[in-house]
């Protein structure tokens, strides 16, 4: 990060550690950054005021401002978030309606600007000042006073202050203890001249959940592996599991190769690509609510038997398909449940993804230092909801018992957090009904305590289940022009309020709103880029046209047929 050229601060960068105090939230500092406007009056609604620039200090939306001011027996620094910005009025319109009045001797009159300087009023709301003892913003309820200078916001305070977690210079660490791992996910947005990084603390979003919205295009699941890529870094070397219904996480496989993903120590990212053809439920796994909705439409008896036949079976470690049916005509009355072997046969012999045998073993797939891509392109929807289904139920039980849970028996308890990530999330939770949408409100409800978390990605928020969603803790939101889906956030994320939701439709590829636990206060990101190669890139039509256009022009010509022209009364018997 480059800082002002009178500033006698230290450089951080996006090593945080490398500060060791917090001078820089000094309010006798201000002064030496750049001046940006004055006071003028309270805002519209509480909490907010408008000051005055000129157009050269491009003070936009979304961008951050400083000020001292007197709290108690303290002098405080006082950050606030541009939130609105319009053009002071200029010449009054009745004058200049007058072709023969002089525009500049009234300019004059007046003491209105002219020639290339405008004026802009600048909405800014108070965020309030960082309290190192609560480690935390505190907001006094009071408005700068007219005439209260106002500064650009210093970069390197935003970058130690602007996350939510203990700054570097207030931090008590053993001397074994490691600082708390950040994802740098990019730079704020209008600091082009200053480049300001924006990191998350990977315990907040990891532990409190995590969603990635926005339009088809806009970046999300770019976003969602350079979370990834940070996450497998060495100070981190998270345990993930990739739920990836399109197949679009493949070329993270390049971090094995990638030198700046090594550690000291000899660490490599271990990436595991599951592909659909090496994906399967074991029968055993099933639950019975679980071998309803493959079934055909069984009548009430038929359901009564399964139950029956499906509890005998509870506790086996592994049971064929052969055995629930036995048990099935054990149960019936008439000793032969022939009309529920059908239905049976016909849901599960006729698919390889049931298995009497489990082929996606949590010991295998999950481990700290590896992140599992499960591509479940070649599986159908439901089946894409039964893997998740079977998979989280595992999870969570397998993280109940290595907390001490005493109601849980299971033969491998994880015994380190895991974090799961959704691409096209509303396939998986969606607001109506799906074979996984209970288990994620489970975790994302009671996740936090065991050490599970998720993050949803989707495109529609609208069709998100609304308590999933508002689970999430923190939200990375891009670009969101479709009305029902800024509604669906605005009444599941806490954090979105008319400031952000209005940033949504003006945002560009890339760029995104952050809010939630993971920021004291929400910021405008430009998103990094990449390490890896983006595997989810739009099909590029032209040239895909052009090339199969050539493709078949220049093939060998087929033969025609000896016969071409057949005698229409010929009858298909005789041919």
């Amino acid at each position: 990060m480059s800082t002002d050229g009178n500033s006698s601060e230290s450089q951080i960068g996006g090593d945080a550690s490398r500060l060791d105090d917090v001078d820089i939230i000094d309010p006798d500092a201000l002064s030496r950054h750049p001046m940006v406007g004055t006071a003028v009056r309270p805002g519209q609604s509480a909490g907010q005021f408008v000051f005055t620039t000129p157009d050269e200090q491009a003070v936009k939306t979304g961008e951050f401002v400083a000020y001292a001011q007197q709290v108690g027996d303290d002098r405080e620094t006082m950050l606030a978030r541009v939130t609105d910005r319009e053009q002071a009025d200029g010449l009054p319109e009745s004058f200049m309606a007058d072709p023969a009045v002089n525009a500049d001797r009234v300019a004059s009159t007046l003491g209105v600007p002219t020639g290339e300087v405008e004026l802009y009023n600048i909405t800014a709301e108070v965020i309030g000042y960082y309290d190192t003892t609560f480690e935390s913003f505190r907001n006094p309820r009071q408005l700068p006073v007219p005439g209260t200078s106002l500064y650009r916001a210093p970069g390197d305070m935003l970058e130690v202050v602007v996350p939510n977690v203990t700054p570097p210079g207030l931090r008590d660490l053993d001397d074994d203890e490691q600082p708390p791992a950040m994802a740098h996910l990019g730079r704020l947005l209008n600091r082009v001249d200053d480049e300001v990084r924006v990191e998350l603390p990977v315990n907040e979003y990891a532990a409190t959940h995590l969603a990635v919205l926005a339009s088809t295009g806009s970046g999300k699941s770019y976003t969602a592996s350079v979370l990834i890529e940070e996450m497998m870094q060495p100070d981190t070397r998270a345990s993930m599991l990739v739920f990836d219904p399109h197949g679009e996480y493949d070329t993270l496989d390049q971090m094995c190769d990638d030198d700046q993903f090594g550690g000291n120590d000899g660490y490599v990212p271990n990436v595991d690509i599951r592909r659909s053809d090496q994906l399967s439920v074991r029968y055993a796994d099933l639950t019975y609510g679980d071998l309803l909705s493959v079934l055909d439409g069984p009548t009430s008896r038929m359901e009564s038997v399964l139950y029956d036949a499906h509890q005998d079976l509870r506790g086996e470690e592994a049971f064929s398909i052969n055995d629930l049916q036995n048990k099935c005509d054990h149960h019936h009355p008439d000793g032969e449940a022939s009309g529920l072997r059908w239905r049976i046969n016909k849901a599960f012999r006729q698919s390889d993804f049931f298995q009497q045998h489990d082929r996606t073993r949590l010991t295998d797939i999950i481990s700290p230092g590896k992140v599992t891509v499960l591509q479940m392109d070649g599986l159908s929807k439901r089946d894409q909801q039964m893997m998740a289904a079977v998979l989280l139920r595992k999870l969570y039980n397998a993280r109940q018992a290595a907390e001490g849970a005493e109601d849980v028996d299971v033969a491998d308890p994880i015994e380190h957090p895991v974090f799961t990530l959704f691409e096209e999330a509303h396939r998986f939770a969606p607001d109506g009904t799906s074979r996984s949408l209970d288990i994620i409100r489970q975790i994302n409800s009671e996740g936090r305590k065991f050490g599970l978390g998720t993050g949803l990605i989707s495109q529609r928020p609208s069709k998100l289940d609304p308590d999933a969603l508002s689970q999430c803790g923190t939200q990375i939101i891009m670009q969101i022009q479709n009305p029902a889906d800024q509604q669906a956030i605005k009444q599941s994320v806490e954090s979105a309020g008319e400031a952000i939701l209005e940033e949504l439709p003006g945002l560009t590829k890339g760029q995104a709103v952050v809010a939630g636990d993971a920021v004291n206060t929400p910021v405008l990101v430009k998103v990094r880029k990449r390490h890896t190669k983006h595997g989810a890139e739009s099909l590029k039509a032209d040239q895909l046209w052009r090339t199969a256009y050539d493709e078949q022009a220049n093939a060998p010509e087929r033969s025609q047929p000896a016969n071409d022209h057949r005698d229409e009364n010929i009858g298909p018997e005789t041919l």
